[in-house]
């Protein structure tokens, strides 16, 4: 997808008047350890950052040169968690969205239109509107998809040397073979998620 194509949500809300326009997106929901991360990026209308897309898409290396890059050109962006004991608290979602709120609630610009990836979006108190595939639609949301990816994985690296018999470093607390023997081994550390090992554990 051409630079061009992913302005196309960031210029009907320009058409329709906004102009400090956000992408929010998060990395880390499915995860059976740590926590779930959101961020919020306001770029510059129409600027191009060669290379970006959803980081998915993108190799770890990619989305390292691309991270000072967003941070450089963003206006604003906003980095936050929500931990593991708040994931089994609320649920994932709401867990999600309390890491959404709190990415935007870091910004120093305040927008006035927000583009969220998914399908569902908290109250964010300012017009939004949810982009079903929106890393890879949106300039602001893909920009947001790698501040979230990166800054996770980094976090992950840090715990796999707190708790290195689960090997966060190769699978970042995803649900692998290697992680499943990790936990029948060692059982659940401080950072799993408690309410995501029930079946795992036989406790539903």
């Amino acid at each position: 997808m051409s630079q061009t194509d992913m302005w196309q949500f960031e210029n009907l809300a320009l058409e329709n008047g906004f102009r400090m326009i956000c992408g929010v997106d998060e990395a880390g929901r499915g995860p059976l350890a740590g926590p779930v991360c959101a961020a919020a990026v306001i770029l510059p209308p129409h600027i191009e950052i060669p290379g970006l897309n959803d980081s998915k898409k993108l190799t770890d290396k990619k989305r390292r040169e691309l991270f000072p890059v967003i941070q450089e050109k963003a206006l604003a962006y906003g980095i936050a968690f929500a931990d593991e004991k708040e994931i089994d608290t609320v649920n994932i979602l709401q867990a999600t969205y309390l890491a959404m709120q709190r990415a935007v609630s870091q910004l120093t610009c305040t927008p006035d239109y927000i583009l969220v990836d998914g399908n569902r979006a908290p109250d964010f108190q300012i017009p939004a509107e949810t982009v079903v595939k929106g890393d890879s639609l949106s300039a602001s949301i893909a920009a947001a998809s790698v501040l979230a990816k990166v800054t996770r994985d980094d976090l992950m690296l840090k715990l796999a040397e707190e708790y290195p018999q689960y090997r966060f470093d190769i699978h970042k607390g995803y649900g692998t073979k290697a992680h499943y023997e990790a936990l029948r081994t060692y059982g659940p550390s401080p950072i799993h998620r408690l309410t995501f090992l029930k079946k795992f554990y036989g406790t539903e």
